[in-house]
Formats: structure tokens, C-alpha cells, sequence
């Protein structure tokens, strides 16, 4: 079990909810959301301590669930220097070996855009990501601050993958991934390659965590988020170990 306290009061700050609307990963349910008010434009400090609280990063915008009658949405985290990859992970980062990867700001570029579209278009058309557009991508995912990176996988001279991230004090966010959706790139799971990789340089900087976002017992598209062990979740404002079922 862990604990942390957030670095930086944020009772000063102003937050304010949605309407309720319908819930993207629990089609029966209702959801409502609390972010924080645009025209606050939050330091590095208050990002941090908003992460500690559950919160995560959508464009300029900072938010978690506030869902009346329902708790499925679990803020969850890798403590890296406790991770060890199991089997199947050992045996994909070995598959994956020949990927090149670098490090760029969260910026638009055409390239980032056109291997997004594509993903969403094969993978997620059923979505309400759907219809792909630069306005969305470049709300979504683009941000002029030194904090929100992205990694970008090469194999040869071919981008097959871009992982959107956060560099905290306190660790690691990894807030989208997408990548190439044929067939010929199935066996090299690189959503997962891409946690595995910002787990590497998560503990290469010295950072104790790696934050995932929510994860969703229900919700099928998120299993693989339970694949990663240890895992920590938020209860209440206490980080505690996640017991495997």
C-alpha cells in the first residue's frame, strides 16, 4: 500500500461538471464528468497534484469521473520498480526489438495524423471518436507544453506506432496510443509494446510510477491494462495495491 499528498493545495481551485451523458465504455450507463475550469490553465505543480487525485489530461483539459451510483472507472498505476514482465510481455519486447524509438513534443504533425486516422477509421468506427478530423486530433493530443510528449515507433523508415505521454514529477502518463491496424502488425501488440516501454523509461528517470488512466472491470477493451503487475489503484486518496481476482 501506498499513499501520496498532492504538492499543492487545490481547494482554491474551480471545477465544474456535465450534463449527464452516455457512458463511452458502459453503453447502459449514464456518466458526468468534473473538470477543472479552462481559464485556470494549470501549472506543472497543479497537474501533479490533480494526478494524485485521480485525474487525467485530455488536450487543455483536466478531469476524472464524478458518476452518481457508479465507481466502475478505477484510476490505476504501474510502480515500475516493482514491475517484471511476465512471459508473454519478456517474449513481445523481444518480437519488438527491432522498432526504433524517439522521443518529440506533443506537436501536430501530418505523419502523427494520417497513422491516427487510419487507427481510428479500422479500429475504432464504432466510436465516438468517429469520424476522425485534425481539429479533433489536434485538440485531442496536441499541446504546447514542455510536459506532454509523444514516442514514436519506426520499424525501418515506417511509423507504425505514437504514444502520447506526460512527463510528471512523480512519474509517467500515458494518456493515448494508436497504431498501424493491419493485419501484418497484429502479433507485435503495440499498445502494449508502448506501456512497456514508457514503464522502461519511467524507471530509467528514476520515476516511481506509470499512470494508465481508468480501468474498468467490464469493459473488455481494457483487460490488458490488468496484465501489468503490480498495480496500484486510487481509493478515495489512498494508492493501494490492486489484489489480482
Amino acid at each position: 500500500m501506498s499513499s501520496n499528498t498532492p504538492r499543492q493545495p487545490v481547494r482554491d481551485l474551480r471545477f465544474f461538471l456535465t450534463v449527464p451523458h452516455t457512458c463511452s465504455y458502459l453503453p447502459d450507463k449514464e456518466a458526468t464528468t468534473l473538470f477543472l475550469d479552462p481559464k485556470e490553465s494549470p501549472g506543472q505543480a497543479v497537474y501533479d497534484s490533480l494526478t494524485l487525485l485521480g485525474f487525467r489530461r485530455s488536450g487543455q483539459h483536466l478531469y476524472r469521473p464524478h458518476c452518481e451510483g457508479c465507481n466502475a472507472c478505477i484510476s490505476v498505476r504501474i510502480p515500475v520498480a516493482e514491475f517484471t514482465p511476465n512471459r508473454t510481455q519478456r517474449r513481445l519486447m523481444r518480437r519488438n526489438a527491432d522498432l526504433r524509438v524517439t522521443n518529440c513534443q506533443a506537436q501536430f504533425k501530418q505523419e502523427h495524423y494520417d497513422l491516427y486516422a487510419r487507427y481510428i477509421i479500422t479500429r475504432h468506427h464504432d466510436g465516438d471518436m468517429f469520424p476522425p478530423s485534425h481539429e479533433q486530433y489536434r485538440t485531442f493530443l496536441s499541446l504546447d507544453q514542455p510536459y506532454a510528449r509523444m514516442l514514436e515507433f519506426h520499424l525501418g523508415d515506417k511509423l507504425v506506432a505514437v504514444a502520447a505521454f506526460d512527463e510528471l514529477r512523480h512519474g509517467l502518463s500515458a494518456i493515448y496510443t494508436f497504431f498501424d491496424p493491419s493485419e501484418a502488425f497484429e502479433r507485435r501488440s503495440l499498445g502494449t509494446q508502448a506501456v512497456l516501454t514508457l514503464i522502461q523509461k519511467a524507471r530509467h528517470h528514476g520515476l516511481p510510477h506509470l499512470y494508465l488512466g481508468y480501468w474498468i472491470e467490464e469493459c473488455q477493451k481494457m483487460n490488458y491494462k490488468s496484465t501489468f503487475s503490480p498495480l496500484e489503484r486510487l481509493d478515495g486518496r489512498q494508492w493501494r495495491r490492486l489484489i489480482p481476482v
